[in-house]
């Protein structure tokens, strides 16, 4: 008969990875990025183009924007805007959402990988 890891005391990697993942400060990571919109409290909208130094000038309560995220990836030379408003909508382009949806997958890969955890 087999020494289970519980009986022996010993996690496998898999076991002790999905120990980290079900702690608390990884309840945020989700299937999506509307989704992890979602669980902070905000709805995704899609605009087909942001022009960054125009959202500047509305940031406020008059122009309803309350945050601009000027985000430019190097690597491809891509701006990827994000505006986070007052009315807890994040508006943003298809380019940008699937680029973050990309880095989320990156990240959940990252922690799937077994040898994270060697």
């Amino acid at each position: 008969m087999q020494n289970s890891p519980a009986s022996t005391g010993f996690e496998t990697k898999q076991q002790k990875f999905e120990t980290i993942v079900s702690r608390e400060v990884f309840t945020g990571l989700t299937k999506s990025y509307e989704e992890l919109l979602g669980r902070l409290g905000y709805r995704l909208v899609f605009t087909k183009q942001i022009h960054v130094q125009d959202c500047y000038s509305r940031v406020g309560r008059d122009g309803g924007i309350r945050a601009v995220l000027p985000y430019h990836d190097v690597p491809t030379q891509s701006s990827l805007p994000t505006l986070v408003n007052l009315d807890f909508t994040v508006t943003t382009t298809l380019k940008s959402a699937t680029f973050f949806n990309d880095l989320l997958a990156r990240l959940k890969a990252q922690l799937n990988d077994q040898e994270i955890f060697s």
